[in-house]
């Protein structure tokens, strides 16, 4: 029973040992829990993974094994789910997408409470309701210059400036395996060693050369241990168009782990606001406030953070602009007290480089960080150890 199951998570690298199988069989002949895929996802989870950081793994290998389950989407306010059925997808050409008129921050915020007072049924391919396929700036699967997203499960255009849907992000898997070791060896390059401490380390050569100085008779020498002085601060952009570079930002991480003995990190969405967090699937339950960052770590601290800046300008230069919740401030001013607050900072973008001249807010970020981005490539990552070592 279930044996296939055992062997996939096993396939996925997870530490999973026949007795932790066994307890869940058990579990599952006591009738622990009802016939729901779901229940049967938090009790696996349970029994057999010990530590959070493998969460993550286990998503990938309960989804590979049971194909086609997923959770539904819990909306902050209940937007009926027949108004966003999926019945088409909106295709325009470039000339039909520069002819829809694009509403400002305040009246496109203002028009969608107008919206929710006056609708009452589905609607499909316009460009007023809050529906799908149309050019409405509300809704899913359609085409709108800058508008909010409701009840589609991923982007597409890549222009919202705010999403309705409660999203769960996972952290990035640090116990990843490198397909290359360039990026360490990139990373390497911040790297600065000091003599300090007790007095562990064998210095072969000068013992070889006692020795021999003192007629063969063995005069052991020794050195203090070599530390890694550099300290790290390491914040990660997760979920959204973030998704696309998964893999890369867990080798980079899996490397700055290996690398830096002093690193610390935390993620953010999109742009840095007045929180970041630890854990993903806390993170509006576990905030740690950007001031507290500021306050904590000083200024021995360098500071790299890693995303795509690619989203809505509103974002970085609107308070409110955040598509998650009502920031008091935007997020242009809390990259400036993170650039001020530490010297020494950098940003590596997974994006391809040649588009980085057509996306307007990449551009905003480019600016704030006095053009101190880099692409995440080796000779990029090369260059931000470079302009961080200095």
């Amino acid at each position: 029973m279930l044996i296939d199951f055992f062997y996939t998570l096993r396939a996925a690298k997870l530490p999973v040992t026949v007795k932790e199988y066994l307890t869940l069989l058990e579990a599952l002949k006591a009738g622990v829990i009802g016939p729901s895929v779901d229940d049967f996802y938090f009790l696996a989870r349970t029994t057999l993974v010990k530590d959070e950081a493998q969460y993550d793994k286990f998503d990938r290998a309960f989804s590979a094994y049971f194909k086609g389950v997923e959770l539904l989407a819990d909306f902050t306010r209940e937007v009926p789910l027949d108004w966003l059925r999926k019945t088409l997808e909106l295709e325009l050409s470039p000339e039909e997408k520069a002819a829809i008129e694009k509403m400002g921050w305040d009246e496109l915020m203002e028009t969608l409470k107008k919206r929710f007072e006056e609708q009452r049924e589905r609607h499909e391919g316009g460009s007023k309701w809050i529906g799908t396929g149309g050019t409405s700036p509300f809704g899913a699967y359609g085409v709108n210059p800058q508008g909010i997203r409701i009840g589609q499960d991923k982007g597409r255009q890549r222009s919202a400036v705010k999403v309705w849907d409660q999203r769960a992000f996972k952290d990035y898997d640090d116990t990843r395996e490198l397909g290359t070791r360039n990026i360490k060896v990139a990373l390497r390059r911040l790297r600065r060693f000091a003599r300090e401490g007790s007095e562990l380390e064998l210095d072969l050569g000068d013992t070889i050369h006692a020795t021999a100085a003192n007629a063969g008779l063995l005069d052991i020498k020794m050195v203090p241990e070599r530390h890694n002085k550099v300290k790290v601060l390491l914040l990660m952009d997760v979920g959204g168009t973030m998704d696309e570079h998964v893999h890369r930002v867990e080798e980079l991480f899996s490397a700055a782990k290996t690398e830096f003995k002093h690193l610390e990190f935390y993620y953010f969405h999109n742009c840095v606001y007045d929180f970041v967090w630890k854990n993903n699937r806390r993170r509006f339950g576990e905030k740690t406030p950007t001031w507290d960052l500021i306050r904590t770590y000083n200024k021995d601290y360098k500071l790299i953070l890693v995303g795509d800046a690619t989203m809505s300008p509103y974002e970085i230069l609107q308070p409110g602009g955040s598509v998650e919740y009502n920031n008091e401030e935007p997020g242009a001013e809390w990259l400036q007290r993170l650039t001020h607050a530490f010297p020494k900072v950098a940003w590596i973008n997974p994006e391809p480089q040649g588009v980085w001249g057509y996306r307007q807010s990449i551009a905003i970020v480019q600016q704030i960080m006095n053009h101190r981005m880099f692409s995440l490539t080796l000779s990029g990552l090369e260059d931000a150890m470079r302009l961080l070592s200095k």
